[in-house]
């Protein structure tokens, strides 16, 4: 499997996805935008030589018109893949002209991404240099301590992305009370978690509870990366238990580890901005700013950053480590 040609083309489908939101954001219809982005990443997946499934979609197939969880998607060809899409990650972000929306999508060989149900995890992600460190059964102090010995530095001098929800007053608190630094997200924990191994973010540990599709996408980029990642899932009642047991999930309790998240070697990541956010340029006049990665390009780590202008079908690619 051609790696490098498929992550290029599987950002076409985010940058896609976010063009065809440009004349929706901050019109406050956030059906209307996912939809366009929806559209735009169906039909772009539609020229790309893979059989693919989509494991991570819009939802069910009653509740989706497309890219719903078991489509198959892609022209056909032996590259069979699973997908992982979030044709915008914060809707909300779009409708309300606010910052760091993306378009994302991940894919790994058939069968090597978990088959997350649309509940809440309970998460835990950081960079290289804290890999094989991070227990998401010990206590957010525990785990700030042992970050911060394995990247040298006093807690004092760590940032924890938190999503600003109401169910994080306590871990919020004890996060200030240990020393580190809290950097509130509204939305995107996505990018949250992906900032934890970029260098030139100031974010070190994402924590806390988002969504569990979210954590797949979020655990596929960090495989890519060098990164960390422990999550669980967390069902509110009796109807979410019984939907992960049937996608295959025996032990409800279970800690995910990051090769439980996504198997395998053969991992793609793309995201590209919808609007302008911390590690993505949104779209403008044309222009795109992406991301995409894969696990097996030759230099560990490295990212390519894509600007695209579509006014005039061309790109220039930089190769980030």
């Amino acid at each position: 499997m051609d790696m490098d040609r498929l992550a290029l083309d599987f950002v076409r489908v985010t940058e896609q996805a976010a063009l065809s939101t440009v004349e929706l954001i901050g019109k406050g219809d956030k059906i209307a935008a996912d939809q366009a982005a929806v559209n735009a990443m169906r039909k772009t997946f539609a020229t790309i030589n893979i059989s693919g499934e989509v494991v991570i979609g819009e939802g069910a197939k009653d509740e989706a018109p497309m890219l719903y969880t078991g489509e198959k998607v892609g022209s056909g060809g032996s590259n069979k893949l699973d997908i992982a899409v979030d044709p915008i990650e914060g809707t909300s972000l779009v409708a309300g002209g606010l910052s760091n929306a993306l378009a994302v999508v991940a894919a790994a060989r058939e069968g090597n991404l978990l088959k997350a149900p649309d509940m809440y995890m309970k998460k835990i992600a950081v960079g290289p240099e804290a890999k094989g460190v991070i227990d998401l059964e010990a206590t957010p102090t525990d785990n700030l301590k042992a970050i911060a010995k394995a990247k040298g530095v006093k807690v004092s001098r760590l940032t924890v992305a938190i999503l600003d929800r109401e169910r994080h007053r306590n871990l919020i608190t004890e996060v200030r009370n240990v020393g580190a630094r809290v950097k509130l997200i509204n939305a995107v924990d996505v990018g949250g978690g992906i900032a934890t191994a970029l260098d030139d973010m100031t974010t070190d540990v994402l924590m806390g509870v988002g969504g569990a599709p979210e954590g797949v996408l979020t655990a596929a980029a960090l495989k890519c990366l060098g990164g960390d990642m422990q999550a669980q899932l967390c069902p509110v009642n009796q109807a979410e238990v019984k939907e992960a047991l049937q996608m295959g999930i025996d032990d409800i309790d279970q800690i995910f580890k990051l090769n439980d998240l996504v198997q395998g070697e053969d991992i793609i990541f793309s995201m590209t901005g919808i609007t302008n956010g911390e590690i993505l340029v949104g779209v403008q006049e044309g222009q795109t700013h992406s991301l995409v990665m894969n696990s097996q390009t030759d230099q560990a780590g490295a990212i390519r950053e894509l600007r695209t202008n579509h006014n005039q079908a061309s790109i220039t690619a930089q190769l980030c480590g």
